[in-house]
């Protein structure tokens, strides 16, 4: 049977209080009983020195006095007795009695010689006893030994005290005793049943709102516990806890319903446009213009699916961060020439503005993605003036620097009761900073900016004015700056001829028809002309052996053999080892999630011409 902490704990302080009231009564009899002992000893033997000249009298006598005499002597020596609330008796050295001064105390009239032996030293000798069944009752006896002008023993002499005293004492001691433990532990019960109460009642609302809100009852608080301790601690922390999961959980809800919403809508827009395409709502001449616009909402639902993604695994604390040595100029630069087409329509400068700067270890995909965050969204809303891109470091003693980079824009800026939720998830900027922008983002990309910067130690924080533009920063700290240059990577902007592409021959792996036809249309769109597809690993490796191949471009996520297997089954065959193969994935954590020893890159998904441009000049860099 569970047993309720109130019952636990009273069980444990009524056992703790009786064990420790029965020591505390044993103690104090003890002590009572030794001091009680010593009182009566001590008087005895006050009175052994009034007595010993009587006594000396008696025992160097040849024979006892007669008749007055011998009266006399019993009452002096009653009197005596009386005085010390004692009664005494002389014997000879063996032991048989003499003369007492109560003869009813003596059952019988000789001391047992094994007790003789024991009492025979110069010294008193203590004893509570009956002596052996001499005395009638227990009593303390002090015995004295008597000796004689030679020095020689003539005697000794009993002194007794009726033990019946102590008897009582004990008796009235235990009772009183007993008594006040009882009311002492009655007391203590009632105290302890209070102060269970106090203390139970709030942890059976805390028990009870637990069982509620673990039912699903997310609005359960704990109420009226108030006061201190660690009880109304526990409650509070319950309902800040209850306060925290029920926000999350909101949040979650608004999450699904924004994500929704934001798929809904370029999904309409896509389905509308490809329906008036069909049935001839919109005229030929309009067709290319309305595919522009549904490309574009691709891209957007491809931003949006991969900024879900970062979400997620930033949420999940799954994102791995892998710093390597790289120059930040370059790559602010690089983004940089990515608006300079929108900059140009807008009529904005776009400024690059730095001193120079060490190779710092850096996730450069991170931190371009952050960039294209930040600088994107100040482009989009800036009508005039300029963006400027600047950054600075301030070196530590121990080979690591404190990083920021700042992107300085001249827009409108943003108000001050905005900025705090300006980086929470789905809070669009063109709904805080005007529509001037159009409604093209995700409500993403700040999010997942702050969280990028917090997972590599640094912060992101805004100033703005409203009308005197924002100045988005990110600070970096223990960057290691590092020693080593890179090898210069070849320029991504330079796309084969077509005369040699034309010259490969490739073979494309997907388990999608879909994926197929696209990146076979890519690819032809790029120059290629010898294309193979396959639908499967199993597919691919028979077409290996019946044709000559350049490169292979293989999806990994495939039923049965999936590619990374394909590609360690192409490696095998010592006919292929010199030959390129890429992981075509939409997986940003391809490298965490399959081995790609077998593979010489990666091409990520969404595939496009440019990134297929890009592709043919590293291939071509491998000799091909």
């Amino acid at each position: 049977m569970r047993k309720s902490i109130s019952v636990t704990f009273f069980s444990v302080v009524a056992t703790l209080l009786v064990l420790g009231t029965a020591v505390m009564g044993c103690s104090e009899w003890v002590l009572f009983n030794r001091y009680f002992a010593q009182e009566r000893y001590e008087a005895l033997d006050s009175v052994a020195e009034v007595t010993r000249r009587a006594a000396d009298y008696v025992v160097q006598q040849a024979a006892l006095p007669k008749g007055e005499e011998l009266d006399a002597l019993s009452t002096k020596l009653e009197i005596i007795g009386e005085s010390a609330e004692a009664y005494l008796f002389l014997t000879d050295e063996d032991g048989h009695v003499l003369i007492t001064s109560n003869p009813a105390q003596l059952a019988e009239d000789a001391v047992p010689q094994a007790l003789m032996a024991r009492v025979g030293d110069e010294k008193p000798y203590h004893v509570l006893s009956t002596l052996d069944g001499v005395l009638t009752e227990k009593s303390y006896v002090s015995v004295r030994k008597m000796m004689d002008d030679n020095g020689t023993c003539s005697g000794y002499l009993f002194l007794c005290s009726s033990g019946a005293r102590l008897t009582d004492f004990k008796e009235e001691f235990w009772s009183n005793f007993f008594f006040s433990a009882c009311i002492m532990l009655l007391c203590a019960s009632v105290l302890t049943s209070v102060l269970m109460r106090r203390l139970t009642d709030p942890l059976q609302k805390i028990t009870e709102a637990a069982q509620r809100f673990g039912g699903g009852d997310l609005s359960v608080r704990v109420e009226g516990v108030e006061g201190e301790g660690e009880v109304v601690d526990l409650a509070h922390t319950f309902n800040q806890m209850a306060e925290n999961i029920q926000s999350n959980d909101n949040s979650r809800g608004q999450f699904m319903g924004n994500i929704a919403h934001e798929l809904r809508t370029p999904m309409t827009t896509i389905k509308g446009f490809i329906d008036g395409i069909l049935d001839g709502t919109i005229p030929p001449d309009m067709q290319n213009h309305y595919l522009q616009l549904v490309s574009e909402e691709t891209g957007r639902l491809a931003r949006l699916i991969q900024n879900m993604l970062d979400l997620s695994k930033l949420e999940a604390d799954q994102m791995k961060i892998e710093p390597a040595p790289i120059d930040f100029r370059e790559l602010g630069e690089e983004v940089m020439k990515v608006f300079q087409y929108r900059a140009g329509e807008q009529q904005i400068e776009l400024r690059v503005e730095m001193p120079p700067l060490p190779e710092m270890e850096l996730d450069k995909l991170r931190v371009r993605q952050v960039l294209f965050n930040l600088i994107g969204n100040a482009v989009k809303f800036t009508c005039e003036g300029s963006v400027t891109l600047k950054a600075e470091y301030q070196p530590d003693h121990d080979g690591t620097c404190e990083f920021t980079f700042l992107v300085i824009d001249t827009g409108p800026g943003i108000a001050p009761e905005d900025q705090a939720r300006l980086m929470e998830p789905f809070v669009q900027l063109s709904r805080i900073r005007g529509a001037a922008a159009g409604n093209s983002g995700t409500g993403l990309g700040l999010t997942i900016s702050r969280r990028l910067i917090e997972k590599m130690g640094g912060t992101l924080w805004l100033k703005s004015e409203p009308g005197r533009g924002s100045v988005f920063g990110a600070t970096l700290r223990h960057i290691r700056i590092s020693k080593e240059r890179k090898p210069a990577e070849p320029s991504e902007d330079k796309a084969p001829a077509c005369g040699r592409a034309s010259a490969l021959s490739i073979l494309i792996v997907d388990d999608v028809a879909m994926n197929l036809k696209v990146m076979k249309a890519l690819c032809r769109k790029a120059g290629i002309e010898k294309i193979e597809t396959a639908l499967s690993g199993k597919e691919a490796l028979a077409l290996l052996e019946a044709h000559s191949f350049d490169l292979v471009l293989t999806d990994m996520w495939m039923p049965e053999m999936n590619g990374a297997a394909l590609a360690g089954k192409i490696r095998a065959d010592r006919r292929f080892q010199e030959m390129p193969i890429l992981a075509v994935t939409a997986d940003v954590e391809a490298r965490d999630n399959f081995p790609l020893e077998f593979f010489n890159g990666v091409l990520l998904k969404p595939v496009t011409l440019e990134k297929i441009r890009k592709m043919l000049g590293s291939v071509q860099g491998m000799g091909v």
